[in-house]
């Protein structure tokens, strides 16, 4: 997926942290003092185990000894948690021309229902750190905790708690693969040298004909201070999708997280999702005034920086908006 690396000055951060601080507290003391969830306790200290238990495989780059032993471990939990999984695999080639097995990690609950909505996040790391300040750093593989970790961690503790009380919908999980193997800078349409584990079950779903009421993708949800803005793309394809979950993550006390800001086109996994037909939205770290995820592609995307107010405010949203569904 394209996109552009800007950076706060420092003193707006300092002011934008104070403020963000005092609102995240707020919210916390709603939800916990004033709502009432539908959908279970989602515990964010679970959700940071299963982002840190990635990470220390290392830098999850396809054809890596990481890579490989990520995905079995991922695979392993979500068939711990009950889901019927199942690996997509095919051959690949990257932009710089090298060939690789993409693995989509496919999880099922409650086949037999009807109605589904589809959570999906990518597994996999970027090679390189190529947008670090530091321009001797720029060919080094960096841990992607949030770019890529966060995002499965958060879809691992759903799954924990969806083996514990099923919604009424069914759901499915998607981990997509090498997603984030894309060319700087891509100017072809669409960009389509990102996002490959996505493109591919757009046209190779893992259930002939399979529908979804909707789906949902998380990318770097784990960061401090994130702000999810609501992206073109999914407004374009998926303005109720949007408005379903923006409107729950601000009843629920996450409104400093979910804000109702339009942002510029991002092409992310929900792209090929909404070319599948699945109307989908992204929830994703982006503004359109300070950019990315501050830490995107930088050897300071790790652990030190992923809290877990953000994972719970994306994760308990993400709940809530799922056991809100009932079935007809």
């Amino acid at each position: 997926m394209k996109k552009t690396w800007l950076i706060l000055p420092a003193i707006a951060l300092f002011s934008l942290h104070a403020c963000q601080q005092n609102k995240n507290n707020a919210g916390q003391e709603s939800t916990e003092n004033t709502v009432k969830l539908t959908s279970p306790e989602f515990d964010p200290d679970s959700a940071y185990a299963y982002a840190k238990a990635q990470v220390d495989f290392g830098p999850r780059i396809p054809s890596t000894d990481a890579h490989a032993k990520c995905a079995a471990y991922l695979e392993q939990k979500l068939n711990s948690f009950g889901a019927k999984v199942t690996i997509q695999k095919t051959e690949v080639k990257t932009y710089d021309g090298k060939s690789h097995t993409l693995k989509n990690i496919v999880a099922v609950f409650d086949p037999e229902k009807k109605q589904r909505v589809l959570v999906t996040a990518h597994w996999d790391a970027r090679p390189f750190s190529d947008q670090d300040p530091d321009l001797d750093m720029r060919n080094k593989p960096f841990e992607a905790a949030n770019d890529g970790a966060s995002g499965v961690a958060v879809i691992l503790e759903m799954a924990r708690q969806i083996q514990k009380s099923k919604p009424e919908v069914g759901v499915d999980f998607i981990l997509w693969d090498i997603e984030d193997y894309g060319k700087a800078n891509d100017t072809s349409p669409n960009e389509t040298t990102w996002c490959l584990g996505s493109q591919y079950w757009a046209k190779n779903p893992h259930i002939a004909g399979y529908k979804a009421m909707y789906g949902i993708n998380l990318d770097m949800v784990g960061g401090s201070n994130a702000q999810f803005t609501q992206d073109e793309v999914s407004r374009k394809y998926a303005t109720n999708v949007v408005n379903k979950i923006w409107n729950v993550g601000n009843e629920i006390g996450y409104g400093s997280y979910f804000i109702n800001v339009p942002s510029g086109n991002i092409i992310d996994d929900h792209f090929w999702m909404n070319q599948a037909g699945i109307p989908t939205a992204d929830i994703i770290h982006y503004s359109d005034n300070s950019g990315f995820y501050v830490n995107w592609h930088t050897q300071l995307d790790n652990m030190n920086n992923i809290d877990r107010n953000t994972l719970k405010a994306v994760g308990q949203t993400v709940l809530e908006t799922i056991y809100r569904e009932k079935t007809q």
